[in-house]
């Protein structure tokens, strides 16, 4: 039943919960990236996902054995788009090493927002539908703002960069390539997109799930978490090789159940770097295995509930559900900025730098009222149910 009143806190839970999900990953001592990011995966596109979708939907497992015999053409695209996805944020790193993160994260999520909401309903048709119809305009017209909106919160950052130092803004960017990055952002921007491509192709899978949760007397918000459970199998592939991989190459893989580690014997606290031994002295410290496992498996859950609230925010938004991405992204970036206020990164920038990040975020939560307020006019009799 469509309430996009709901839909958008939904989204803004999820957006929330994406802002959020790194910060346990700071609490992480002595392993590798490669190493707590598989951990804290396995409990992102695994665990979590097919847990709450056991508690919540009847039959889960039947459902998806099921989906596969009567539309398996939905579950092998599904798959696909997941792990097109993974390739999507596993670039997304590169983008901020060769753009930095201001501007890395607003390119990188332009080209995510602007693609993952536009490019479903342009293949599947309905987009026709959507520019003729008031609503359907408003809805266009909220995007158009919530790009907006991205690009200023970029410039803000951009602006921030600028205000630092020489030597401030090498230890930012590093190895900065507008060339390289801009391309790479495009890439990531593109792929991570294809998320939103996955769970349009599960739709099948979605409505078998909505006939069990009804027979059952369950709320149809949970159909989309069997759809989930596939995009993020096809997710979980492409990371996991990536961190094998890595693993593999930079011998990490002893980090798993490693009890210590080297050192260099002069590293200061907080410098060191797990598995690396100085060339001459090094010592042996002990690593927190239990802490680093807990933290990794609250990080990944939290990740997933991003996508949980997602999938509950997008039943509610009615017939043009495509708008539940840029709700997404837009929620993502309000969140994030709110916590970079909150850890003081905007410190000591200039009164023109803050004003440019406040309109950032004016247009990005704008951007949702009107996104919402086109899908409200949508709801039947005009009011959500």
């Amino acid at each position: 039943m469509a309430n996009p009143i709901l839909g958008v806190f939904f989204h803004w839970l999820g957006g929330l919960a994406s802002a959020s999900f790194y910060i346990p990953y700071l609490g992480v001592k002595k392993w590798s990236w490669e190493t707590y990011w598989l951990v804290g995966g396995v409990f992102s596109w695994i665990v979590a996902p097919m847990t709450l979708a056991w508690l919540l939907v009847p039959d889960v497992f039947a459902i998806l054995q099921a989906a596969w015999a009567g539309s398996p053409n939905a579950v092998k695209w599904a798959y696909f788009f997941g792990a097109m996805w993974g390739f999507g944020g596993l670039t997304f790193g590169l983008t901020m090493r060769y753009l930095g993160i201001a501007l890395g994260m607003a390119v990188a999520l332009g080209y995510c927002a602007a693609f993952g909401t536009l490019m479903p309903p342009i293949f599947d048709g309905s987009i026709v539908d959507i520019v003729g119809e008031r609503s359907g305009q408003i809805i266009l017209l909220g995007v158009a703002v919530c790009l907006a909106g991205i690009a200023v919160t970029g410039m803000a950052g951009m602006s921030k960069e600028s205000e630092l130092s020489e030597e401030e803004k090498k230890a930012a960017v590093k190895e900065f390539s507008f060339v390289k990055g801009i391309l790479v952002a495009t890439f990531s921007g593109i792929m991570s997109s294809a998320f939103a491509y996955g769970l349009a192709a599960g739709k099948p899978i979605g409505e078998l799930a909505n006939t069990a949760l009804l027979e059952h007397g369950r709320s149809d918000l949970w159909q989309n978490l069997p759809v989930l459970i596939v995009v993020l199998w096809g997710g979980f592939t492409t990371n996991c090789i990536w961190c094998v991989i890595l693993n593999i190459k930079n011998g990490s893989g002893r980090e798993y159940l490693a009890l210590q580690c080297e050192v260099p014997a002069n590293a200061e606290d907080g410098e060191e770097q797990a598995g690396l031994a100085a060339e001459n002295e090094v010592r042996t410290e002990s690593v927190p295995m239990m802490r680093n496992y807990v933290l990794s498996a609250l990080a990944g859950t939290v990740w997933y509930l991003q996508f949980f609230f997602y999938s509950m925010g997008q039943t509610r938004m009615g017939k043009y559900e495509f708008s539940s991405w840029t709700l997404h992204m837009a929620s993502i970036i309000i969140f994030s900025s709110l916590w970079g206020i909150a850890l003081r990164e905007w410190k000591g920038t200039s009164g023109r730098t803050k004003t440019c990040l406040a309109v950032g975020l004016i247009l990005l939560i704008g951007s949702t009222v009107v996104v919402g307020w086109g899908n409200f006019l949508n709801a039947p009799s005009g009011v959500g149910h």
